[in-house]
């Protein structure tokens, strides 16, 4: 079945940086379209960018565009979020998700499988 692996979380300083990576198995990972999401406590979980397979198109959050980055390795089976100028208001836990082939990209009813989660902390 199919399983995501997110890595990179941790505690970094405001203004800082970090890579996330999330791992994918068990299926044609060059063919899945990949998002991320995040959800801080008590809130809401939230869309933060998704690419697609079949042209590498890239969506954003718009509070987001300019400082996080999508990418894939479709050699690793690995989808990246590259993080910069991180704020306090970025920590959460971070998830990785699979999205379906119908269904909008910013919708977590879009997507079939998630990973656990990486916890994200910045301090100011």
């Amino acid at each position: 079945q199919v399983q995501l692996a997110e890595s990179g979380g941790g505690l970094v300083q405001a203004g800082g940086s970090l890579r996330l990576s999330c791992a994918a198995s068990g299926g044609t990972f060059s063919s899945w379209n990949m998002g991320w999401f995040r959800q801080a406590p008590g809130k809401e979980r939230e869309f933060v960018a998704a690419i697609m397979w079949s042209d590498g198109s890239t969506y954003y959050r718009d509070s987001l565009k300019g400082r996080f980055t999508i990418s894939r390795d479709n050699a690793k089976n690995t989808v990246y979020l590259q993080m910069n100028s991180l704020k306090p208001e970025d920590t959460a836990i971070y998830y990785c998700a699979v999205k379906s082939y119908s269904g909008t990209y910013y919708r977590k009813s879009s997507y079939d499988y998630w990973g656990q989660g990486t916890q994200v902390t910045v301090s100011s």
